[in-house]
C-alpha cells in the first residue's frame, strides 16, 4: 500500500480538499495507514464511495483512508440472516449477492453505490423508515479501530455508549473494520409499486398518512409549484412480491459537465410539469425490480455532472409531524419563490424508529424534505433561510447531505451533541480523527 496525493470531493462537488490518501487492501494496511496519520496535522478520516454530498468524508491537508478495497463478504449465516462484511462493501453488491437467496438489506439509502461503512457513519435511512427504522438498528456488532490503536468489538450490548456514538458519528470515533448485521427474508426479487400524482400539499400529506402501513413509500415533490398547486407531486408505495420477470434498468452515463445555464428557472419548471403529468391521475400498479425502485438515479451514472462544474448543494431536513404542514408549506413557498429548486426533490415520512439512536443520528418521527440547488451566488442566503425555518419548527438538517450548516445551528438541532463531544474527548483526546465537517461544526465542543 502506498500513500498518494489527491483532491477529493463530495458528491455535490462544491467542497474539495487536498489530502494524503491511503488505499488499503486489508486490515494490516489499515493499521499501517492509521499509524502514519500521526505525521499529518489534521489527522485522518475514512472515505467510502464518495456519496456523501458535503465534507463529512473530506480532510484538507490531512490523511484520508479510501475503503473501496475493503470490500469482502466475510461470512453469512442463512439460518439467522446475519451477514459479516468489510466496510467497503456496497449495497448494490449485497443485493446482487443475496437477493437470489431470498435475502435483502434491511434498510438502504437512495443509492446502491453507498458503502456499509458509510451507512454506519451516517446511520442512513431508507424508504421503509416507518417500519424498519434506520440502518444501525439492524447491526449485531462491528469492529472499530480506535485512535489508541485497539481493535474493539462493539455493539448494542457491548461497549454500547461507544457503539451508539459510532452510529451516525461521521467516522470520528474510529475506523470501521467489520460490520455484522441482519438481512431480512423477502418474498421475491421484485416489488409491486402503486404510483399516482397528488394535486397539492394537503393531498400529499393525506396520501402519506394513508400509506403509513406500506412496506416502502416515497414521494417526488415539485419544488417549483406555487399557489393552489403548492406541494403537488407523485406518491409511490411498494410491497415485495415473488415475480422473477422484473429486470433492472439499463444504465447510462452523463459523459460531461452540463453548462451552468442548462438548469435554469424555465427548464426546471418545464421538466417538473412534464414529469408530474407522467404519473397516472389515479393509483396504478406496476412491477419493478428492487434496484429500480430503491435506486432510480443509479441508472444515470455520474448524474451529479448535470449541475455543471460548479456543483450543487442538497438541503435535506426533517420536521416533527405536529409542525409538518406549516413547516413544509413555509419551506416550499420560500423555495418556489427563489426559483432555484431542481427536478430532484423527495418527500418522505419517517417513523419513531426502533430502539436507541446515536447522538448525531438524523431520523426522527416527522416529514423529511430533500431538494438539490445548483451552486451559485445567493445559495448560502437561501440555505440559511431554510435552516431558520427548520429550527423554528423543531427540526434538523441531515449532516450526510450538508456543506453549509453553521456550528450554532448544528448544536440547536442536535441537543445531544455534548454527549458526542464527551465521547470524542474520551476516545480520541489527541484528535487523531478529524474531517472538514468536524472542524466546521466544531464537533469536539470547542468554542
Amino acid at each position: 500500500m502506498e500513500a498518494g496525493l489527491a483532491i477529493l470531493t463530495g458528491w455535490g462537488r462544491v467542497r474539495k480538499s487536498a489530502s494524503v490518501t491511503w488505499r488499503p487492501d486489508g486490515v494490516s494496511d489499515v493499521l499501517d495507514a492509521f499509524d502514519a496519520r500521526r505525521k499529518r496535522a489534521n489527522g485522518m478520516i475514512a472515505h467510502g464511495a464518495g456519496r456523501s454530498y458535503g465534507d463529512c468524508a473530506l480532510n484538507e491537508q490531512g490523511s484520508v483512508l479510501l475503503s473501496a478495497g475493503l470490500n469482502r463478504v466475510l461470512g453469512f449465516d442463512q439460518a439467522t440472516g446475519i451477514v459479516d462484511v468489510e466496510p467497503g462493501v456496497t449495497f448494490r453488491a449485497l443485493i446482487d449477492a443475496f437477493l437470489p437467496l431470498g435475502f435483502l438489506v434491511p434498510v438502504s439509502p437512495g443509492t446502491g453505490f453507498a458503502t456499509i461503512g458509510g451507512a454506519v457513519a451516517n446511520d442512513v435511512h431508507g424508504k421503509n423508515h416507518e417500519r424498519a427504522g434506520s440502518f444501525c438498528a439492524h447491526i449485531v456488532s462491528l469492529d472499530l479501530l480506535t485512535p489508541d490503536g485497539r481493535r474493539r468489538c462493539i455493539g448494542p450490548e457491548q461497549e454500547k455508549d461507544l457503539f451508539w456514538a459510532t452510529c451516525g458519528g461521521l467516522g470520528l470515533t474510529g475506523l470501521i473494520l467489520r460490520v455484522a448485521f441482519r438481512l431480512k427474508k423477502v418474498a421475491g426479487p421484485a416489488v409491486a409499486v402503486m404510483r399516482s400524482r397528488v394535486a397539492d400539499l394537503e393531498a400529499f400529506l393525506g396520501a402519506m398518512q394513508l400509506g403509513a402501513g406500506a412496506s416502502y413509500s416515497v414521494g417526488w415533490i415539485d419544488g417549483t409549484a406555487r399557489g393552489r398547486h403548492l406541494g403537488r407531486g407523485i406518491w409511490e408505495t411498494a410491497e415485495p412480491i415473488d415475480d422473477a420477470c422484473a429486470r433492472g434498468k439499463r444504465r447510462l452515463r452523463v459523459p460531461f459537465d452540463f453548462p451552468d445555464l442548462a438548469l435554469n428557472r424555465l427548464s426546471i419548471r418545464v421538466f417538473n410539469a412534464v414529469y408530474f403529468r407522467s404519473a397516472p391521475a389515479y393509483p396504478r400498479s406496476q412491477i419493478a425490480a428492487y434496484d429500480t425502485f430503491f435506486y432510480p438515479l443509479d441508472a444515470l451514472l455520474d448524474w451529479n455532472r448535470i449541475y455543471g462544474a460548479r456543483g450543487f448543494h442538497q438541503f435535506q431536513n426533517v420536521v416533527p409531524l405536529a409542525a409538518g404542514e406549516a413547516a413544509l408549506r413555509e419551506l416550499l413557498e420560500v423555495i418556489a419563490a427563489s426559483g432555484r429548486a431542481s427536478f430532484l426533490a423527495v418527500l418522505k415520512r419517517l417513523g419513531p424508529g426502533i430502539g436507541p439512536t446515536g447522538p448525531l443520528s438524523f431520523p426522527m418521527e416527522g416529514y423529511t424534505l430533500a431538494l438539490d440547488f445548483p451552486a451559485g451566488a445567493g445559495i448560502e442566503n437561501l440555505y440559511a433561510r431554510l435552516v431558520a425555518i427548520t429550527l423554528r419548527h423543531g427540526g434538523r438538517v441531515y449532516l450526510a447531505k450538508d456543506a453549509l450548516l453553521g456550528a450554532a445551528a448544528f448544536r440547536e438541532m442536535y441537543p445531544r451533541w455534548r454527549d458526542f463531544a464527551r465521547c470524542l474527548q474520551e476516545i480520541d483526546p489527541l484528535c487523531w480523527l478529524q474531517s472538514d465537517m468536524s472542524r466546521r461544526l466544531r464537533l469536539r465542543g470547542e468554542p
